[in-house]
């Protein structure tokens, strides 16, 4: 097996550790999955296709940026999705109004972005950095490599593209972010994948490691009760609002890690039809949210994005969440999370989670209580599958500090590292269910944070500064 170190470089620099109560930061909550009435329709019958607008979505960037910063958000990605042509109107209407809607709600920090259609694969938001050229690089992205858009006739629904996608993206001079969307929604079984399965995010990853740095742990369309997520295919439902990579102990997501990839989750609204209007979702920030730690600043932003500074969180159930791992006392070495700490074999690692509910009413007008919180560790294991360990508490256990709940785990640091996350809910699951027709998804909350590193490779492991 190779080393969790080597894997661990796949991933290029690596943040150095953040010095505890970061100046300037704070958790941004956010949503990078928002269509607008340029996810068009088409009109097949001329040639080339015309666009329709509004063919997806009734509502305008604007729209959406009101209504995100209504439900508390202070960044969006907004990602129409494409079609024979759709970098035209992403070029010619879509950027335009991207434009409007940043003067409209100057608030409300707004990327550039698009819902990707993956070759070879079904989809993923494409998050552009700001720039001086953010609307022509996204425009050639789609135009060059997008599956929906042949070229001269030709349309590209290859895995060699999407790696050719990805390289293209390495190589620009503030690269964008990738995060692959519903990961699971056309598996046909547990652990039975469709369009997206773990060999292609592996090469996704390899391919581009500092851009595709990721996937929707908690897809959206949470608001139609019938098919959870759209995910409709009763025997590979989301769990407890989340897709079954993230949600299964020992599963894709913790294999993913236990490798050493730095590959992160966040939770989107994939907004198209609010509830209201007799659609199937929640607006940007009504139900979902991904919290990043960052300063109110578009590029720090897009950093703690892909440094994986951020946890995921349905129905307000938790506004704060800190994940720290000690190497000692309160002066020793520590890492938070998206941070790699190193330390020696068998020697203690003390964990403290603490996290902080709201002190209003959610959107649903509820005041959600924490029923239970776990930590989760993983570590490489002789046959490719992680070593899991995990240990849980419910409110009878944990601590208050204040707004504060708070729990603490010691335990010896596994001989090859390992990585340490943590989940909780309003919920008494141990572990999440599966999603069943007509389920309320306000009274199946979860909150879900990315995870710290523990290497074990000797000095050697220590990362320059950025």
């Amino acid at each position: 097996m190779r080393s969790f170190l080597l894997l661990a470089l796949l991933a290029a620099p690596l943040p150095v550790l953040a010095a505890e109560g970061d100046t300037g930061r704070a958790w941004q909550p956010g949503d990078h999955h928002v269509h607008s009435e340029w996810s068009v329709d088409w009109n097949r019958t001329t040639s080339p296709p015309t666009p329709i607008r509004g063919g997806d979505s009734p509502y305008t960037r604007s729209d959406n940026a009101r209504q995100a910063a209504k439900f508390g958000l202070t960044w969006m990605v907004h990602t129409d999705h494409g079609g024979p042509g759709h970098s035209v109107v992403t070029r010619d209407h879509a950027w335009p109004a991207l434009e409007q809607a940043r003067r409209d709600v100057p608030t409300l920090i707004q990327f550039n972005g698009a819902e990707f259609d993956v070759p070879a694969a079904e989809h993923a938001s494409l998050i552009i950095a700001p720039s001086p050229r953010e609307r022509d690089e996204l425009v050639e992205i789609e135009r060059r490599f997008g599956r929906s858009e042949p070229i001269d006739g030709v349309q590209r629904d290859d895995g060699q593209t999407m790696l050719d996608a990805l390289a293209h993206m390495r190589s620009l001079p503030a690269p964008p972010l990738v995060f692959v969307n519903h990961p699971s929604r056309t598996a046909s079984g547990v652990g039975i994948w469709g369009d997206v399965d773990p060999t292609e995010l592996r090469g996704w990853h390899d391919t581009a490691p500092r851009v595709l740095v990721g996937m929707e742990g908690a897809p959206g369309h949470q608001a139609i009760r019938s098919e959870r997520g759209l995910y409709r295919n009763a025997a590979a439902p989301t769990f407890g609002g989340f897709d079954q990579m993230t949600a299964q102990v020992g599963g894709v997501w913790d294999t993913l890690l236990a490798e050493g990839r730095r590959f992160w989750i966040t939770a989107t609204s994939d907004s198209h039809v609010n509830l209201r209007d007799g659609g199937r979702d929640y607006d940007p920030g009504e139900y979902s949210k991904t919290y990043v730690w960052a300063r109110h600043d578009a590029d720090d932003i897009l950093d703690g994005l892909r440094n994986g500074r951020m946890f995921a969180v349905t129905g307000d159930l938790v506004d704060r969440l800190e994940l720290r791992v000690r190497a000692g006392g309160k002066r020793a070495p520590s890492a938070t999370l998206g941070e790699t700490l190193a330390m020696t074999p068998g020697d203690t690692m003390r964990i403290e989670l603490r996290v902080r509910q709201p002190a209003r009413p959610n959107t649903h007008g509820d005041m959600p209580v924490l029923a239970q919180m776990e930590v989760i560790v993983g570590s490489p294991g002789d046959d490719g599958a992680p070593v899991m360990q995990t240990r849980r508490w419910t409110a009878e256990q944990w601590r208050r500090d204040g707004d504060w709940r708070v729990v603490t785990w010691e335990l010896p640091v596994p001989a090859r590292g390992a990585f340490v996350r943590a989940r909780g809910s309003n919920t008494g699951e141990a572990a999440p269910l599966a999603d069943v027709p007509g389920e309320d998804p306000w009274q199946d909350l979860w909150f879900y944070s990315n995870p710290v590193f523990i290497d074990t490779a000797g000095p050697q492991a220590q990362r320059p500064a950025r």
